[in-house]
Formats: C-alpha cells, sequence, structure tokens
C-alpha cells in the first residue's frame, strides 16, 4: 500500500474512532428530546388504549414525552409501515399488533414492509385471547359436543367472525381444518353485529376476541364453550381453554413495541426493561384487565420468535382457505 492511502485509511478510522464515543453518549442520554409513537389503529381502541397507558409510563420513567400518534387503515399496515420507514435513531416507535406483525404478511396481496426485516422487535406487551362463545338453545356443554353437533349438521350450525382476515376468521379456519367440522362461517363488520345476531339466535356461534363478549356470558346470555390461549383467561376461569378439552386451537390477538430495523441496542434494552417494568405493576395488570389483555413479559429475542412463528403458523391456513385481501 502507497504511504497516501496508507494515510487515509488510518485518517478514516481515526475519524469512525473519534465518533464512536458520541454515538455512545448519544444512546445513553436517550431520550433527549419527545418520542413519537405510532398507533396503526383509530383512537379508542384497545391498541389505542394500550399504547397511552404505556406512553403515560414512558413519560414518566424516562423524563421525556412519548406523544401517541393514530395512523389506522389496512388492517394496521399504515401505521406501522410508518415506523418501518422511521429513521433508527429512538424517537418513533410504534404499538402493534398480531396483524401487521405476523398474519397481513400472507393476507394483503401487496406489503409496503416486511416485519421480519424491517422492523426492530423490542418487548411483548401482552394477549387478548379469542373465545368460542354460543347462544344458550344450542344443546352443546363443551367443545367437543359443538364439534360433534357442526360434523352432524354442518348447514345448521352458522359461525360468526369479525370480518375476513381477521383473527376470528384465521381462528375459525384452524378449527374447521384441526377438527373436521365444518360450520357455515358468517364474516361481519366488527364483534358488535355479530354478537347481536348472536344473541337473537341468528347464528349459533362466534369466534371472536373475548373483550366485547365478557360481559354478556359473566350474565349468562351467552355460553362459553372455550378460550384459545395457552392458559385460562383469568377474566374467565371457569372457562376451560380448547385445548384442555383435547381440541388444537390456540390463537390470541398480541400487541407488542417495535421501533424501525437497526434500533440501537442500548434503546431497545432501556425501553424493554421499562415496558417489562409497566406490565408486571400492579397498576399496569389493573388497567389491562379493563379490556382483557394479559400481559406478558420477555425479551426482544422472545418477540422475534414469536413474530417468525405466527407468520408460519398462519400462513399456512391462509393459504389453505384462499384468504386474500386487497
Amino acid at each position: 500500500m502507497k504511504r497516501h492511502q496508507f494515510l487515509n485509511v488510518t485518517l478514516a478510522a481515526a475519524g469512525a474512532l473519534l465518533l464512536l464515543p458520541c454515538v455512545a453518549l448519544a444512546q445513553a442520554d436517550w431520550p433527549n428530546k419527545p418520542v413519537r409513537v405510532f398507533v396503526p389503529f383509530p383512537a379508542g381502541g384497545s391498541a389505542d388504549v394500550v399504547a397511552r397507558q404505556l406512553a403515560q409510563h414512558l413519560t414518566s420513567a424516562l423524563g421525556q414525552q412519548f406523544i401517541v400518534d393514530n395512523r389506522g387503515g389496512a388492517g394496521g399496515n399504515i401505521g406501522t409501515d410508518a415506523v418501518a420507514k422511521a429513521a433508527p435513531d429512538g424517537y418513533t416507535l410504534g404499538l402493534s399488533t398480531s396483524g401487521p406483525l405476523a398474519n397481513n404478511k400472507y393476507l394483503y396481496k401487496s406489503m409496503p414492509f416486511d416485519a421480519q426485516k424491517d422492523l426492530t422487535p423490542i418487548a411483548l406487551v401482552g394477549e387478548i385471547p379469542l373465545v368460542v362463545a354460543i347462544n344458550p338453545a344450542v344443546k352443546a356443554t363443551n367443545l367437543k359436543e359443538f364439534v360433534a353437533l357442526a360434523k352432524a349438521n354442518p348447514a345448521g350450525y352458522s359461525v360468526g367472525h369479525p370480518g375476513n382476515g381477521t383473527i376470528g376468521h384465521l381462528t375459525l379456519e384452524l378449527f374447521k381444518t384441526n377438527t373436521g367440522a365444518n360450520p357455515q362461517a358468517i364474516p361481519y363488520k366488527g364483534d358488535t353485529p355479530a354478537m347481536t345476531d348472536l344473541l337473537g339466535g341468528s347464528i349459533q356461534a362466534i369466534f371472536a376476541p373475548v373483550t366485547t363478549f365478557t360481559p354478556n356470558i359473566q350474565a349468562n346470555k351467552l355460553i362459553a364453550l372455550a378460550v384459545t390461549s395457552q392458559k385460562r383467561f383469568p377474566g374467565l376461569p371457569n372457562v376451560p381453554t380448547a385445548l384442555e378439552q383435547g381440541v388444537d386451537l390456540e390463537a390470541t390477538v398480541w400487541f407488542a413495541f417495535v421501533g424501525p430495523a437497526g434500533l440501537p441496542k442500548a434503546v431497545v434494552t432501556k425501553l424493554n426493561q421499562e415496558v417489562n417494568r409497566y406490565t408486571n405493576s400492579a397498576e399496569g395488570r389493573a388497567k389491562f384487565a379493563q379490556f382483557a389483555l394479559v400481559p406478558a413479559n420477555g425479551g426482544p429475542d422472545m418477540l422475534a420468535t414469536l413474530m417468525n412463528e405466527e407468520a408460519s403458523k398462519w400462513k399456512k391456513v391462509v393459504e389453505a382457505a384462499k384468504i386474500s385481501l386487497q
């Protein structure tokens, strides 16, 4: 190597070394200005409420304002894409859900981002289980009895879900595949109209997140046959899981904190610790319980594994059922 080339390389290396303390200091000093938290769903929904609770805690714990910014649309893709496209400096984050982070990759014909490549997993926040609930007129006392009824008379049993491509729809398709039952699937535009028809007897059963249905189940206006989480849902402790009943069915809506790809490890670690601190606290658990969210804890690697496993799982369901969204 010629002398001037050697000098150029040496000076470049020295310059890079001089920058390292500045970068480390900037990361250690994070946050030193307000942080924006994108929520890919409208204000007032469960994701929005979770984000605002976490933002309040992070503002108090880290001494800078965490500002929630709702960017709804395309099943959560628009707001999550805003996170994916942001600079990885720790000042743009997202509170997203299992749809944009796993399921949507195979539901939508065109995706503006790849969750596994374009996002940094930070922390799993919690999950909402689904419930399989029936109208009291249905002569089933457990999930296996309902499977037998639906197998014997598929045309006689209509099962609602909150809409095409929703977790309720995907779980119903997984149920059909794993049990061999083939009841009539009825899509609705959300939980509320589906619940109205279930209460009225227009449909016999529902597959949907438990939140909206808990009050009517507790009032015995609907009968919960199973929840689809690994463990029983604390809000309905007497309702067994599908797995307990020998039915291979597990599905939840989960919420997670993410950032753009390349987010500094120091920022990820600090955020993960604070999110886990809140979800472990009595205050966090009490507030989350109000809308059926079961808190979770764990490191970024656990969330990354969950994102990959869930994407693989629902890919098979989407392809088998030929579900496609614009």
